[in-house]
């Protein structure tokens, strides 16, 4: 008996048409039964929102020839939890993937982070995900050098499987940075945005703020995602849902409250 194509959900948070989702649906094609829930406009930075008190629609899409996708009103969450809950409610994906994102999604962007959140939320729901973002930002970047590595990682995610709650947060180096040297496994490094706001005035006179800024890495760790993307290797972080500080505990617990 031939053995059945695994199941691939995929996501993302740049839209259904973007650049990065076709490349990711056509790798995926190659290894199992796609189906695609992705929102029907950009989403990014939306972090792990849902829509609550307002419509959510979920409509047929031609985006991909001969794949059975859908477009989404919401955010990539909802996405997630719609082809959980409604379209695949009678079978399970083995896998879920969303991206592949324009722009990195190293260190704290992950909290920001709309591609993210559609795969730790695939992860809420018990199921092996994987987030792939790339180091480049251009609606046209060029996501070639990134196609054998997508495959190999999720190839080994659909053998081997993820621990409970736990997604992959994987971010590939620009192609203009040269040739990829490898596969790091990394952790977040320590890192913030440093923002600033300018204030603007529109044609009627009314203020505005357009933020603006700068990435920080305060982080000299040789072990971080930001290391590994500097010289031109893959990063790839697991991130859990869990946020508890379990290191805080025992203070806290010494502060008496009753």
């Amino acid at each position: 008996m031939a053995k059945q194509k695994p199941l691939i959900l995929v996501s993302n948070d740049d839209g259904i048409t973007s650049r990065g989702i076709r490349t990711l649906v056509e790798v995926m094609s190659e290894m199992g039964e796609v189906v695609v829930v992705a929102p029907n406009s950009p989403q990014s930075g939306m972090g792990h929102a849902i829509t609550v008190g307002d419509t959510l629609r979920l409509d047929s899409s031609i985006a991909f020839d001969g794949i059975t996708a859908y477009e989404c009103s919401g955010t990539p969450a909802d996405c997630v939890k719609l082809a959980k809950h409604h379209v695949l409610k009678d079978r399970r994906p083995d896998l879920v993937v969303s991206g592949i994102n324009h722009g990195s999604n190293s260190s704290v962007s992950v909290l920001y982070s709309g591609t993210m959140s559609a795969a730790i939320e695939a992860a809420i729901e018990g199921l092996p995900a994987i987030g792939f973002s790339l180091c480049d930002y251009s609606l046209e970047a060029d996501f070639s050098h990134t196609r054998a590595y997508v495959k190999q990682i999720a190839q080994q995610v659909l053998k081997h499987g993820l621990p409970e709650g736990i997604a992959l947060n994987v971010n590939f180096p620009a192609k203009s940075a040269g040739e990829i040297k490898g596969i790091k496994i990394c952790r977040q490094a320590n890192a913030s945005w440093q923002e600033e706001f300018d204030m603007r005035k529109d044609p009627t006179g009314r203020r505005y703020f357009w933020m603006t800024g700068s990435f920080v890495n305060h982080d000299k760790g040789e072990d971080t995602d930001e290391w590994a993307l500097a010289r031109n290797f893959v990063s790839i972080v697991p991130c859990m849902y869990d946020l508890t500080a379990y290191h805080a505990l025992t203070a806290l617990n010494g502060w008496g409250l009753q």
